[in-house]
């Protein structure tokens, strides 16, 4: 069994738990980032009171809203990123080792060249995975309705009368948000925000490089050491995933924002100022209506929600990746060697 695959399956494993223990958050935060009311005076619902307001009105259910698609999506979209990632990565290893001898560099992978391998994986898994995403955001923003409510406007009732009023015939599952991006834009509308995301390949590139940079830099702290063991614990990976994804998330978070907006229901009729058009008039008209501002919506929730997930992700892929190395190797089973992430 390949590295390759070791951490694709790894990688698979670890986004479904970090995903099932994080995706309430997951959910809020996707509302804050769709949230197009343009009243500035209107007090801003904190998480925690959006979660019970959700909860209250909607039920427990809603805070899970398009969980099984989002899974087959988290499971394929590390499997695919680690696979590549891990592919692409072996080749820039073994290219550093033959410089190397050469007399060309250390024969280590440097910081460029991580960023690199990371944003061609990134590109890759969004380009396959894209549809399922769509399909998510769609269920995730998705909310009861009520007969006072337009299908195609926001709801301009108050929060207590739609509580009165709520009626939902059918169940709204994955079947129904794959015939309504089909039936709002066709085959390609399961491809929406993919240039806003594509760009946003930068955040996971980020993210890999910090993780990478930092735990090089602890390993050769621990290797001078009396000890002489580089040696790295869970706990340790948890931290470090942490902090990249904290530092990658600040930077990208308003590229998040326009393909959250791209990606949920567009407004059809009424206010022209929630339809956009494409990725360029979703910016334009943020900007002119919402501010700057508006681009950071539910940063706080994002913040905890990814950083937890990526924490837990990174922990767990490398956990899988030592046990697998562990059984196969006491099985008698050799791998194709290469240096972990």
């Amino acid at each position: 069994m390949s590295d390759a695959l070791i951490n694709g399956l790894a990688g698979a494993g670890g986004g479904i738990i970090a995903q099932l223990i994080t995706y309430p958050l997951q959910t809020v935060n996707t509302r804050q980032q769709t949230e197009r009311d343009l009243k500035r005076e209107k007090r801003k619902l904190g998480t925690i009171e959006q979660m019970c307001q959700v909860v209250k009105q909607e039920g427990w259910a809603r805070l899970y809203g398009g969980l099984t698609p989002s899974l087959v999506g988290t499971s394929a979209s590390q499997g695919v990123y680690y696979y590549f990632y891990q592919i692409f990565r072996n080749k820039v290893e073994t290219t550093a080792l033959e410089r190397h001898k050469k007399g060309i560099g250390d024969g280590s992978v440097g910081m460029l060249s991580s960023l690199i391998v990371a944003a061609l994986a990134g590109c890759v898994n969004v380009l396959l995975t894209n549809p399922i995403w769509v399909v998510v955001t769609r269920m995730q923003t998705h909310t009861k309705t009520s007969k006072k409510d337009h299908p195609d406007r926001l709801p301009t009732t108050a929060p207590e009368e739609k509580v009165l009023s709520v009626i939902e015939p059918l169940p709204y599952g994955t079947s129904h948000a794959i015939q309504e991006v089909y039936d709002e834009a066709g085959f390609w509308g399961f491809w929406k925000g993919v240039f806003p995301t594509l760009i946003m390949v930068s955040n996971p590139s980020i993210q890999f490089m910090l993780y990478e940079m930092m735990l090089k830099n602890l390993k050769k702290r621990r290797s001078r050491s009396k000890k002489g063991n580089n040696g790295v614990t869970a706990l340790e990976i948890f931290l470090l995933g942490a902090l990249a994804k904290l530092g990658a998330t600040v930077v990208t978070y308003p590229l998040l924002v326009v393909k959250s907006r791209l990606q949920a229901k567009q407004v059809t009729t009424g206010d022209r100022r929630h339809h956009y058009k494409g990725t360029v008039d979703a910016i334009l008209k943020m900007i002119r209506y919402e501010g700057f501002s508006g681009f950071y919506k539910g940063m706080n929730t994002k913040i905890v929600q990814s950083v937890l997930a990526a924490a837990v992700l990174f922990m767990v892929k490398e956990e899988l990746v030592k046990g697998v190395r562990l059984l196969l190797v006491k099985d008698g089973i050799n791998t194709v060697k290469s240096k972990p992430p």
